[in-house]
């Protein structure tokens, strides 16, 4: 008995082996047969930094054989196919699959993937490469000969997005003989705090300056206020702290290193803003928010019923909440430091021949005022001896004039320069003066100044930064407008869809707005609504071809061929530059090879 089994025993192995060596083929063969891959979205489409999709695969369901698994090895191949990225597989085992609704004779399996959006990744291939494998340890494989490109390139928003720069001019300069006047400092605190933090949004540095420059002091007035919130308004004395916080540090700098002024001959005058509303309205009445917005704010707190604490918690209520806690609350936490002071006339002397001597280090710097100095700027056309002038200015008086208009300077001087690299050096050289004269001198047109330079720098953190320190100080409409307008087409460039249409709400209707707000919807498939927006472009410049080409795109999305042709023929009668754009778009890429298409491009 036992001889005659083990023969049957060894006969069975062997042809389990056979049939399972033979189905690799066919499991191969079937599946290929019916493969269709695919990514969403599709395009692949950028997101900020990086690249994310899924990858879609359907095979027929009769490959399908026990202990044998058919699977996709997917990479993304770039530079010209030196490079590429291995980005995993999709495999067809159980539990990664489901039967396609609409077909039950297919299978289908998703899978995820990223890629770093980086400018060498694009032009770029996604492959993939179709196996089959045993599924026991040390099984063997079988892989198809040639590789299915599932994907072409990437699509970059960031590329699109829509910012018209606002020219940014040098702050006027008048020397003048007489060094006296008012400094207003203003600080913020953090919440619930009294001490003075030496971090951004302060200007300890520029008190600091002031009472070491030792010009004659006659009188200093010191405010500080709170927020209404519960955290801030519960203590009452929380104000006066912040008061006595100022007084105490300006009284001690005076006294360890001034040797003019002395705190008994200052006259020293403090006021506590303790539950007030009138500094509140003041925000929100030069916010960004809607009209009716403001309306039903200033409604409620001149309502004379209630509480203050029953009206702050009323405020939680309002749809416009969300704005005032994060940019207005902050700034109402603020203590301000008003110096008046004189300092003895120096008349005028040879500005410009002296102002080269300083700037060559012949002469000390105090030969000039420091308003003469920078005046001497405007007496040369060269941006780079205007240069020299602004740095030795900023450098010796740490002036918020100084600062700010070297920082235009070095903008003009990135605007000229032919390489991207260089530019952008220039362009960061810029935000960082652009910073110091805005901490010098807090207002939202400066931090925005500086948000903007960073933007165009591509320091894309640092911009969103100084964008909303310039919002939080709040200012006039038109400029809050372009403030968030910008700061929205910025978040659309680093994937942040959801917080640029929220900025948009408060932007206001322009054509840059237009353009980025039918941008996040063609990505989001939203075609009816991007159209409008589209429209409203061309309405506000009928003679511009970006709303025109917009339009192309939702048509090619809709796979109408016909108003392809048209739209694109418009747009590139409009602007001769759209033909090569559109060549290179990867919207258009299913139509490329198209009478329609090349007749549109003509």
């Amino acid at each position: 008995m036992i001889y005659l089994l083990r023969p049957v025993a060894h006969s069975l192995l062997a042809a389990t082996v056979f049939l399972s060596a033979c189905a690799l083929p066919r499991v191969l063969k079937q599946a290929e047969a019916g493969r269709v891959v695919s990514t969403r979205p599709s395009p692949l489409t950028a997101s900020g930094e990086t690249v994310p999709f899924e990858v879609v695969a359907r095979v027929p369901a009769q490959h399908l054989r026990k202990g044998v698994a058919y699977e996709l090895l997917l990479r993304y191949r770039y530079e010209h196919g030196l490079r590429e990225d291995t980005l995993g597989r999709i495999a067809f085992t159980t539990g990664n699959y489901v039967y396609d609704e609409e077909n039950k004779g297919l299978l289908v399996a998703t899978q995820k993937f990223t890629i770093p959006n980086t400018p060498g990744r694009n032009p770029g291939e996604l492959l993939a490469h179709a196996q089959v494998r045993e599924l026991k340890k040390n099984g063997k494989v079988l892989r198809a000969a040639e590789d299915v490109r599932v994907a072409r390139g990437i699509a970059d928003p960031a590329r699109l997005v829509t910012r018209e720069d606002t020219v940014l001019a040098l702050l006027p300069e008048n020397a003048s003989n007489v060094m006296s006047g008012t400094r207003v400092l203003p600080f913020f605190f953090d919440e619930d705090q009294w001490f003075i933090r030496g971090y951004l949004g302060t200007n300890v540095a520029a008190l600091e300056d002031l009472i070491d420059a030792n010009q004659y002091t006659r009188q200093v007035l010191i405010i500080a206020g709170h927020s209404p919130d519960s955290t801030d308004a519960h203590n009452r004395l929380l104000a006066s702290k912040r008061v006595r916080m100022l007084l105490y540090y300006y009284k001690q700098r005076v006294k360890n290193f001034s040797y003019l002024n002395k705190n008994e001959e200052i006259s020293y005058d403090t006021l506590a803003y303790v539950r007030r509303w009138d500094t509140f309205l003041n925000k929100v009445m030069t916010s960004a928010l809607k009209a009716d917005q403001i309306d039903s704010v200033v409604t409620l707190i001149n309502d004379t019923q209630g509480t203050f604490e029953q009206k702050e918690k009323a405020l939680h209520r309002l749809s416009s909440f969300d704005y005032i806690e994060q940019y207005i609350y902050p700034v109402l936490r603020f203590g301000t430091v008003a110096v008046t002071y004189s300092a003895p006339k120096r008349y005028d002397s040879e500005v410009y021949l002296l102002s080269k001597k300083i700037v060559e280090k012949q002469v000390e710097a105090d030969a000039l005022t420091p308003e003469e100095l920078r005046y001497s700027a405007t007496l040369t056309p060269l941006l780079a001896e205007k240069q020299r002038i602004y740095e030795t200015a900023a450098a010796n008086t740490n002036s918020w004039e100084a600062f700010h208009n070297l920082g235009v300077v070095l903008l003009q001087r990135a605007e000229k320069e032919p390489t991207d690299k260089i530019q952008k050096a220039y362009y960061r050289r810029a935000a960082v003066n652009f910073t110091l004269a805005a901490h010098r001198n807090p207002t939202a047109e400066f931090f925005y100044h500086a948000a903007t330079a960073y933007h165009r720098a591509g320091d894309r953190l640092e911009a969103l930064q100084n964008y909303d320190y310039a919002i939080k100080l709040g200012g006039a409409r038109p400029l809050l407008r372009k403030i968030f307008s910008d700061r929205a087409a910025l978040e659309i460039e680093v994937g942040q869809a959801d917080e640029a249409l929220r900025s948009l709400q408060y932007a206001g209707p322009s054509y840059q707005n237009a353009l980025n707000t039918g941008l996040i919807h063609v990505g989001r498939e939203h075609y009816e609504v991007a159209l409008e927006q589209y429209r409203l472009a061309q309405a506000l410049r009928p003679t511009a071809a970006a709303p025109v080409y917009g339009m192309a795109v939702v048509a090619a999305r809709q796979k109408n061929e016909a108003a392809v042709g048209t739209l694109l023929k418009q747009a590139v009668a409009l602007d001769r530059r759209y033909a090569q754009r559109a060549v290179e778009d990867l919207e258009f890429q299913d139509l490329a090879q198209g009478k329609v298409f090349r007749e549109a491009l003509r």
